[in-house]
């Protein structure tokens, strides 16, 4: 990945100064980050786990009228029918009507955390020894930190007067970390918006090679997020017929075939896949949830049916399509007296590196020659998750993770390097208003 890094970073011109119109932004933000850092400690000590959907709604009612404040339509749409909080929805129209305000930018993020109401990982502190560089809490960085620098960068565009000639939608989701299925009724709010958009910014949680003191990253790709189920069935008896013409293999041996030819069979840059559970045995019964589940069965016996869960992350939906297709053929090719069937669920897409996606960056560095950052690091899809823009990617090019900068997300003990904050919020005012200047 590091030819991929070098020769993308090399896009970025010679430092340039700010505009004078940059320079309010770049002040602005400066003069708003103790303002910044307290609403980020406010969020924070809010437990807004995706299931605590009256918390999810607590941070809504902190954010929503920021929102507004700054010229935004917002609205409110609840997911009772799919059992989540609901997403909020801002607009902020082209006032000198459609297609005169240059690129219409799509801002996306996210209001819950991993950290349900019971998680003794609660609130907002300073890390000791940091001098107040880092702060530790359920959400800091992933994402209410984003949160606030989405904020910061639209207030020092407001404050520069170029707010009021963009056209920008926000969409937050109220359930980043556990999406409610089905996706079409979800992400609704998140697609329609991308139908209408030119330009995605996720502010999501950003990554620091080398920690605070490190080299800011960005990434321009994100892995899917796939599950596989498997179940396989034999005929059982006494063990001592095992392999003959009268019981065949069973179902546990049919299963470790396929397994292990998912292991040996499907290695390809960009791809993994995991078996996460495994039961089997004369009877094996799953939970409705697919986390756990019982088996029976005697040391004496040809095994009746195992069931399996597994894993499949890929870079692109080309991919996915591909490996699906492997993993079908692999499961079809029996043991004797034994049968198969796979089935995947519903789950988050890839978002595939394109050249839109690497002319969007290349703007963004050009952004860090002007305000003398540097060139940012280009993190390898296959070193995160998935997430919400992976639903926007087949309509619009974009960011992935424009928000603070920290590290631990989803564990207790997650951090934010706080000095991220006004540095991304530069980042994406300058961006953002660039991009409202392309006609």
């Amino acid at each position: 990945m590091v030819g991929f890094v070098l020769a993308l970073g090399g896009m970025a011109g010679g430092q340039s100064a700010p505009s004078p119109t940059e320079a309010a932004m770049v002040k602005t933000v400066d003069a708003a980050t103790p303002g910044a850092v307290e609403l980020l400690e406010k969020l924070v000590d809010i437990n807004s786990g995706t299931m605590n959907l009256a918390g999810v709604v607590r941070v809504k009612d902190v954010i929503a009228p920021q929102i507004e404040a700054l010229g935004f339509t917002v609205r409110w749409n609840p997911m009772d029918k799919v059992g989540r909080a609901g997403d909020l929805v801002a607009e902020h129209p082209c006032p000198l009507r459609a297609g005169k305000c240059g690129k219409r930018l799509l801002l996306i993020g996210h209001m819950d955390t991993v950290f349900d109401a019971g998680s003794p990982f609660q609130k907002y502190e300073i890390v000791p020894g940091t001098n107040g560089r880092v702060a530790t809490g359920p959400g800091t960085c992933d994402m209410k930190g984003g949160l606030v620098v989405m904020l910061d960068s639209l207030r020092a565009m407001q404050a520069a007067g170029v707010l009021k000639d963009t056209e920008i939608t926000i969409v937050l989701s109220g359930d980043e970390e556990d999406a409610a299925r089905p996706i079409a009724i979800s992400r609704k709010d998140m697609i329609d918006a991308a139908k209408h958009s030119d330009v995605a910014l996720e502010f999501e949680n950003a990554f620091r090679d080398g920690g605070v003191d490190g080299v800011d990253a960005v990434r321009i790709g994100r892995r899917s997020s796939n599950t596989w189920h498997l179940e396989t069935s034999g005929k059982s008896g006494h063990s001592s017929l095992v392999f003959g013409d009268r019981l065949g293999y069973g179902a546990i041996y049919e299963l470790a075939r396929i397994v292990e030819a998912f292991r040996t069979q499907l290695r390809e840059p960009g791809l993994t896949y995991s078996v996460g559970l495994v039961l089997g045995g004369g009877k094996a019964v799953m939970d409705k949830d697919k986390t756990g589940g019982t088996a029976t069965g005697k040391s004496n016996i040809v095994a009746a049916t195992a069931l399996a869960n597994g894993d499949l992350r890929t870079v692109s939906e080309e991919q996915t399509a591909r490996v699906k297709a492997k993993m079908e053929a692999i499961v079809a090719q029996h043991l004797a007296l034994t049968d198969a069937k796979i089935s995947f669920d519903e789950a988050y897409p890839s978002m595939a590196v394109t050249p839109a996606s690497e002319a969007l960056l290349a703007q963004l560095q050009d952004v860090n020659a002007t305000l003398g950052f540097g060139v940012e690091e280009v993190t390898d899809p296959a070193g995160g998750g998935a997430g919400d823009i992976s639903f926007v990617a087949p309509y619009v090019p974009g960011l992935v993770g424009v928000g603070a900068m920290g590290t631990g997300a989803h564990a207790v003990g997650e951090v934010v390097y706080l000095d991220s904050i006004p540095k991304q919020a530069k980042r994406m005012a300058l961006l953002m208003y660039r991009l409202s200047e392309e006609k």
